[in-house]
Parts: C-alpha cells; structure tokens; sequence
C-alpha cells in the first residue's frame, strides 16, 4: 500500500496547491482520530503563550504535546534539592486545560544533566549507591509530582552508541548495566499507572537497532514495566530508507511493545557527519551548508512531501501497534534544526512554515491519511 498510493498523493497535493485559510485545513488530529494520537514538542513559548500563533496550531491540529526541554533534569534540579517546577507546572495545565496527553521527556539521560548529580562534595566520583539515592529521588519527586496527569514518561533516552553497545556515559561508568533496570523501576514505584518508555535515535540502523531490541529483551526479562519504544524520527529526505523504517517497527512490535515516533522531523539541508541525533555533534558555519536562507524552492517543497507521505503510509502500515507521531517542534521558526548541527541555519523540517500556513507536506500527510481511511 505504501508505493500504491504515495505518487497519486503526492501529485494531488501540488496540484491543488496549499491553502492558507486555518479554518479550511482539516485538523491533522481529527484525520488520524483512528489512528494515532498526533502531537507536537512544546517549548516556554509555547505554555506561555508568547507565540500564539503556533499556540492555534497546537490546539488545533494535536492532542498530545512533550515537553522539549521543561522536564528535563537541568531544567528541574539545576542544583541538589533545589527544584524549579514553574515551566514544568505550566506545561502540564496547558495539557489539561486543551485535554491533551502529556509526554515527559525525560528522567534519565547523558546529556543535559548537570554535573553535580554525578559527584560528590568534593567533586569526586559518586559511588553506586549514591548515585542510585540521587536518581530514585529525583525521579520520585519529579514522576510523583505529575502522577496521574503525565500519560507518559520517556524513562531512559539515548543510552546506546551507534553500534548498538552501551553508551559510556557516567550512569553506566558508577552504577553498571542495571541503571536502565532501576531507573523503569523508580519510575513505576513513583507512578504505576504511567506508562515508560525507552526513547533513542537511528535505530533504524542495523547495528543500533540489534542492541535496541537487545536492551529491551533484558529489560523484559528483568521484569521492568516497559511500554514501548521511542523511535525518535529524526529523518533525512532519503534516509534511512522505507524498508528500514518499516523493518524497525516490526522488530520492536513482534515484541509486544506499543511504538512511537517521538521526535519527527525530515532535514532537508545538506548535514555533514553520520546525519544522526546526538546533541553533542557541531559543525562550523558554512554557506554551502544553508542553501535556502530565503525560502525552500518548489522542487524541494515537493520532495518533502513526498518523504512525509511516505513515512505516513508506513506509519499507517502499522497502526495496529503504533500509538502515536509527535513532530519535534510546531512550525519550521521553532525548529531544533535551524541550529543542530549547525548554527543559524534557515531548515524547513515541519509540516507548517514560518509564518504557521501549512505546507505541501501538510496536505501530503492529510492525503495519506483520507487514502488510508478509504481503502481501509
């Protein structure tokens, strides 16, 4: 179904060009209603309402948000028992108030953890059971603290390399393997009812996606309440490619895990390196590396529509044990990609433009989704 349909949507989509009446688009929410939950990532702006007008889209078009960075650990604890919930809090009513579910993203992670949480006093190495006390607690006051209003938690984000091994990151150096054990456990114990994933990037890859499905065998086996698995979608026009991509869902439903795309976007920018998500990869400025500064040309704006319709009618294929699709960002002005890996960038990566219209992509979507329905 995904190559039947996708040239015909495709085309239909460019024909009719795009509209930019809001009141006409269809609510991409309401178009998946049977489907997925559809979502977005939220950032302070959006919570405070400082940019209304992706606030309309967000209310409009998902009924599931993520917080982009409010719940992470820097932003939470900055320092040992100082916790700073205000943006955390305003997220979560925002969510309430729109009846959306909440994603908190995340307990566990390498990056973005401040420095203290790993050391002592004295700036030495925590031992073990310190540092097991440390995240226990942190996520017992942070899960607690939202139990019964965040649906879902992404528990343990990016905890392996691109082979497939573990990361050596400092939870692995002072506490060994079991981290991700104990840290699903600390969660389940401050909410039972939420459900916990395992979130990370490129596990489309054949190694990578081996030592995924590797560390969630263990996880099973060691009796971790683990809902599912967050593929983050971070994807390129022509990579990876469908067969990966519907490879990897399989592999991870056969499983009997619920699947998510956590993190959508398709960067159409020329990317030096492996193309992959680590926040810690920067390239210098360079010209060549922007290429659209003033505006995403027809040509490309048809080949990003073309990608996103293909990724739907895979997503599609799978409805049966894919729950949800959440873009990284609301429009291409609050894009992570205008500055991974490279700074002030001009990327085009979302379904709306700077100025919050829909796009050909948008419409390509909305086409997958009513083809779908159809021949369903």
């Amino acid at each position: 179904m995904i190559k039947t349909h996708l040239t015909a949507l495709v085309a239909g989509t460019l024909a009719c060009g795009i509209l930019t009446n809001a009141s006409a688009q269809p609510a991409l929410k309401d178009v998946f209603t049977n489907d997925f939950l559809i979502g977005a990532a939220l950032n302070p702006r959006h919570f405070s309402g400082d940019s209304n007008d992706e606030v309309l889209i967000v209310q409009k078009h998902f009924n599931t948000i993520t917080a982009e960075n409010a719940m992470k650990w820097m932003h939470l604890q900055p320092r040992q028992g100082e916790f700073a919930f205000a943006q955390a809090d305003r997220f979560v009513e925002f969510g309430q108030k729109h009846g959306m579910t909440l994603i908190g993203h995340t307990l566990v992670w390498h990056s973005q953890t401040p420095r203290w949480v790993f050391q002592d006093q004295g700036g030495e190495s925590l031992t073990r059971d310190a540092l097991l006390e440390r995240m226990r607690e942190h996520i017992h006051t942070v899960v607690g603290r939202y139990k019964g209003k965040v649906h879902g938690w992404d528990v343990v984000n990016e905890a392996l390399n691109d082979d497939g091994t573990l990361r050596p990151s400092p939870w692995l150096r002072i506490i060994g393997e079991d981290y991700l054990v104990k840290a699903f456990q600390f969660a389940q114990e401050a909410d039972p009812g939420a459900e916990l994933y395992y979130n990370d990037y490129s596990l489309e890859g054949d190694r990578k996606r081996a030592g995924a499905l590797d560390l969630v065998k263990r996880l099973q086996a060691a009796g971790v309440k683990l809902t599912g698995v967050g593929l983050q979608g971070h994807y390129h026009l022509e990579r990876p490619s469908a067969r990966q991509i519907d490879e990897t869902i399989a592999a991870f439903a056969d499983l009997g895990l619920k699947v998510m795309i956590t993190e959508l976007d398709v960067n159409v920018l020329p990317t030096p390196g492996s193309g992959g998500a680590d926040v810690s990869t920067r390239f210098g400025a360079d010209p060549k590396l922007n290429p659209y500064p003033e505006g995403l040309p027809e040509e490309m704006q048809q080949s990003l529509a073309r990608r996103y319709a293909e990724l739907f009618n895979i997503f599609l294929k799978h409805r049966e044990s894919v729950t949800r699709i959440t873009f990284w960002g609301v429009s291409d002005r609050s894009s992570w990609l205008n500055h991974y890996p490279v700074r002030g960038r001009t990327n085009y990566p979302l379904l709306f433009d700077r100025n919050g219209q829909p796009k050909a992509a948008f419409h390509a979507v909305v086409d997958a989704g009513r083809a779908f329905s159809r021949a369903d």
